[in-house]
């Protein structure tokens, strides 16, 4: 019987003092560059910089708690593809001859009971069909496809696999643990606590090596968009799999020409992306935009539409 009291509620460990801004693509810092530590911590004043910028800028709030809540909602997504054969968010317990019912998972993520039909990642063969059930064709990216549709068909042509991997598929209870990429964890030797999880999800380029002691080893998932995924093969790891958040027609285009073997063009970027792709085609999925869509209207309650004068100063750059 699927665990949902252990998968519903997962450790989260998210790498930043309160009110610390997770490096995510906002474009809240235009695009200077702040110089960070070994553990990616910002410095003092860097941090009151951020604050000062994020107090003005409520829409960016609400972002970058959409963009931490999405890492939450992908798990959830994970169990609710591989457990399709029961209705698992209402886990039975026998007592004797007796089956109880638990109603084990908060209110506010009811709609959840809803996406037993949303794929995680996207698929070449149904990219047309999904976008058109789940009506992402009919919104921008971040929530849809529109008008970034060639350059999804282009990257998910030359990806290898759009599946669940076999390793997390085969787990039939899963534990998971969300790492973001701050400096909170310096020093507390949690990493074999993370290790012990089934799914560790890593946000960005949260380092790992020679953190061991402190994040641990083991990566699972690594959500990142094109200026924090690692260039570095250093980095690279082989039981991985990359998943690309696109917020914008210009990331999935860089990701199709990093396929393509092909110069990426560097333009509409809040800050440089990664000019050469360490991980092969086979460790690299596409996140559905459903799921954003999904957090940030359902979860989070934002508008379906912006108005142009609160619109997000990263998106208002670019469209």
């Amino acid at each position: 019987m699927f665990c949902l009291q252990a998968a519903m509620r997962p450790l989260f460990i998210l790498s930043g003092s309160e009110g610390d801004a997770p490096e995510i693509p906002l474009g809240i810092m235009k695009r200077s560059r702040v110089p960070r530590d070994g553990m990616g911590a910002l410095p003092a004043s860097s941090f009151w910089h951020q604050k000062s910028i994020l107090r003005g800028h409520p829409v960016m709030r609400k972002f970058l708690l959409a963009v931490t809540l999405i890492a939450v909602l992908f798990h959830f997504i994970l169990h609710c593809i591989l457990q399709k054969s029961s209705f698992y968010w209402v886990p039975t317990v026998n007592v004797g001859k007796i089956q109880v019912i638990e109603m084990c998972f908060n209110q506010k993520f009811r709609f959840l009971l809803n996406m037993s039909d949303v794929e995680p990642f996207l698929c070449y063969g149904s990219f047309q069909q999904q976008s058109v059930l789940h009506g992402s064709n009919k919104f921008d990216l971040p929530y849809g496809v529109r008008k970034g549709e060639r350059f999804f068909k282009t990257a998910l042509s030359k990806l290898e696999n759009c599946h669940i991997p076999e390793e997390v598929e085969k787990v039939p209870c899963k534990r998971c643990v969300v790492v973001g990429n701050g400096g909170i964890l310096r020093n507390k030797t949690l990493g074999k606590k993370i290790d012990s999880y089934d799914i560790v999800i890593r946000m960005n380029n949260a380092p790992v090596i020679g953190y061991e002691q402190d994040v641990g080893r083991k990566t699972t998932f690594r959500l990142c968009y094109p200026e924090s995924i690692f260039s570095d093969p250093v980095h690279y790891d082989p039981n991985t799999t990359v998943v690309l958040l696109a917020f914008k027609p210009h990331d999935v285009k860089w990701l199709s020409e990093l396929l393509l073997h092909k110069h990426a063009s560097t333009y509409g970027f809040w800050k440089k992306p990664a000019l050469r792709m360490i991980y092969p085609s086979m460790q690299i999925r596409i996140l559905n935009p459903v799921v954003l869509r999904k957090v940030a209207h359902e979860m989070l309650h934002f508008p379906i539409r912006f108005p142009k004068t609160k619109k997000n100063l990263h998106i208002q750059q670019l469209v």
